[in-house]
């Protein structure tokens, strides 16, 4: 009898430690044990392999348009100069009989900027809301920018920049432009240049 009990005694104490163990207490150390299988980590989700999806984190946030109008600190012949610089950078032409420097009036001719029927409808699409338009087929796209400087004091002044955006298409009766309601998209990069024109750095939370 006495022999029996101790075979079953170690049959009993084998099967105790052979239990699968999980995650608990570890007597002699009082650390909880982590023995999962989520990923290489176990059931940790905050590192590696095993920390499941991480949705936009670490995207790059979108960057909010600038204030049109934009004041700017500088004196208002060196803003109407500052513009003509970057209209010529931008391979726009100044409209000589249009603008009114005298009045901080500064007028572009129309500058097509795409052409043909595959790549217009995406770039025009960039720049105009073309669901606005019955017109399909767009073959080219034009703006034309309007740059006014309205001085707030000696040092400074507010600069508001417009654009006309416009898209042509090819019929029957001949080309035909539609103007179509701007995104801001070239009023904010215009800016933009034309504040790293006059700083010498671009506007803050904008790129180098």
């Amino acid at each position: 009898m006495i022999r029996l009990a101790s075979v079953l005694l170690i049959v009993i104490l084998s099967a105790v430690s052979a239990w699968p163990q999980g995650k608990g207490v570890d007597k002699p150390t009082e650390r909880v044990r982590d023995s999962g299988t989520a990923g290489s980590n176990g059931t940790k989700t905050d590192t590696g392999a095993g920390r499941g999806i991480d949705f936009g984190k670490g995207k790059t946030p979108e960057v909010p348009p600038l204030p049109n109008p934009y004041r700017i600190v500088a004196r208002r012949d060196a803003i109407l100069k500052a513009i003509a610089d970057v209209m010529r950078d931008r391979k726009l032409t100044i409209d000589e009989a249009a603008s009114k420097p005298g009045e901080g009036i500064i007028i572009s001719q129309p500058y097509t900027f795409i052409k043909g029927a595959v790549v217009t409808q995406s770039e025009l699409g960039r720049y105009a809301d073309v669901t606005t338009s019955a017109a399909r087929g767009w073959t080219r796209g034009r703006y034309t920018i309007t740059v006014e400087v309205q001085p707030i004091d000696g040092n400074s002044a507010n600069v508001s920049v417009n654009a006309k955006i416009e898209g042509r298409t090819d019929g029957a009766t001949g080309a035909e432009w539609t103007t179509l309601p701007s995104s801001g998209v070239v009023e904010d990069e215009f800016l933009s240049a034309l504040i790293t024109n006059i700083t010498g750095a671009p506007p803050p939370g904008r790129p180098e």
